[in-house]
């Protein structure tokens, strides 16, 4: 399978990785290319911008949560009809989970599928030193094939012929290109990382100016030349993640997508899909209700805590999620929606907002981070999505705190990091599962297909008593 591919990657968080990778993802785009982006790691926002810039669904890859047959199954299937896949990375190009030698590393993932990668340098303070850096990333490890160097904060013509000269000669490595210093380009970040796309009013000209400053200072033909020399991309074994014949539609599953909730792995998304689900979005802030003939919900995470008085006020969404749970219809929440789930959520300040009242508890916003981390859980009921004792990967990463933790009706126990409860399964008969657990149904073939049937069965055990 030929795929032209190429990892854009850091020496740290910080070096503009997102910034690049969107305005190549967006500068090809223009030229007419079909451009499939990526993302490694578990990283929510970055994508919502490659997602903007390619008008396509940017996916996850996370070599810590997939296992590595399942990570080249999704690649592969998202790149059926691309011209070029742009893989951003996540911290700087070695960093990822040590236990498991560098699992979720962008190094890691470039290994898995065999591309080419791209090392961004930001040489605001230095400039022969930058040749130093380059040297030491491309022969670090002899498994991963830098390609060629991209340089950003380049404050003058002299500064880049400096550094320019000193990488190409120390590494023989070629500076496709690089980005002047430009303020106004600079991505806005709140609590959790970048705020997110959806959230921008200047979007579209954020995403014309950047393509025109990389159009300008990039060779765009030498690096599609570079993504090109990656080997044909060939799978492990036999796909399983997605059915082998397409299934037909089955069921609907309610999908909460607005400014408050849009943190999903498209994956997600597109493997409930193969196994049989019509996906209707809805929004928790606008929606008096679920969209007609929903069998099973789920709500993402996302920024409820800045829409507070909107979901406060929408009392009739929360009684339809309420009547939803009541009538045994699965539901699945993660992180944000758990916190709309529960009885309240007190901002930053300590002012308290209602919520939809179907967990125990509310939640807080605290000063600092709570929890962040790759976890591995073991599921304690069953539940719609999983079978008890199932062991699942996931990531937390959240600012609040539930004050009244219920551990008798605890959805998994984390083994790793440490042991705890964590989450719930409650409802007539555990169809309602939420937790601050995001997790990839590609880590998994069985997460995407339960959730499915058991919307199906709900459905049907609804017709039936109708």
């Amino acid at each position: 399978m030929n795929i032209p591919r190429f990892v854009i990657a850091g020496t740290s968080s910080g070096v503009g990785k997102t910034t690049i990778s969107t305005g190549l993802t967006y500068a090809l785009h223009r030229r007419g290319l079909n451009v499939q982006p990526f993302k490694c790691g578990p990283d929510y926002i970055d994508p919502g911008y490659l997602t903007r810039a390619a008008g396509l669904p940017c996916h996850n890859l996370d070599s810590w949560m997939l296992p590595e047959a399942n990570l080249k199954e999704l690649f592969a299937y998202f790149n059926r009809e691309t011209d070029i896949a742009v893989v951003e990375g996540v911290m700087g190009l070695y960093d990822g989970h040590r236990k498991s030698g560098g699992g979720g590393s962008t190094a890691k993932i470039a290994n898995i599928i065999e591309a080419p990668v791209l090392l961004i340098l930001n040489i605001a303070k230095m400039s022969e030193s930058a040749a130093a850096m380059a040297l030491g990333y491309s022969t670090y490890d002899p498994g991963v094939h830098v390609s060629g160097v991209i340089l950003n904060q380049v404050g003058s013509p002299s500064h880049l012929r400096s550094a320019k000269s000193a990488i190409e000669e120390r590494t023989g490595l070629p500076v496709v290109g690089y980005l002047p210093k430009a303020p106004n380009l600079v991505l806005p970040e709140r609590h959790l990382g970048l705020v997110p796309v959806a959230e921008r009013d200047n979007e579209s000209n954020f995403l014309d100016e950047l393509g025109d400053l990389i159009e300008e200072h990039i060779d765009l033909d030498l690096l599609i030349g570079l993504a090109r020399q990656a080997p044909d991309f060939a799978l492990m074994s036999e796909p399983f993640l997605f059915p082998a014949t397409p299934q037909l539609r089955r069921c609907r599953i309610a999908v909460a997508r607005d400014a408050a909730f849009n943190f999903y792995y498209e994956a997600n998304i597109e493997l409930l899909k193969a196994w049989g689900a019509d996906i209707a979005e809805f929004s928790p802030i606008a929606d008096a209700g679920l969209p007609i003939g929903t069998d099973g919900v789920y709500i993402g995470g996302g920024f409820p805590e800045v829409f507070l008085s909107e979901l406060e006020k929408n009392l009739s969404m929360k009684h339809s999620l309420r009547d939803a749970v009541a009538a045994g219809m699965p539901v699945y929440a993660e992180c944000g929606g758990l916190m709309y789930l529960s009885g309240g959520i007190a901002d930053f300040k300590g002012n308290r907002y209602d919520m939809v009242g179907l967990l125990p508890g509310c939640c807080e916003m605290q000063s600092k981070l709570q929890r962040l981390g790759y976890t591995i859980a073991s599921v304690v009921k069953n539940s719609p999505l999983a079978e008890k004792g199932q062991e699942v990967r996931g990531h937390l990463f959240h600012w609040s705190r539930l004050d009244a933790p219920d551990v008798k009706s605890a959805a998994y126990r984390i083994i790793e990091p440490e042991t705890q409860a964590e989450g719930f399964c409650l409802g007539p008969n555990n169809n309602l599962l939420a937790s601050y657990l995001h997790l990839h149904f590609g880590s998994d073939s069985r997460l995407a297909k339960r959730f499915v049937e058991s919307c199906v069965r709900g459905s049907q055990t609804a017709s039936a008593s109708s």
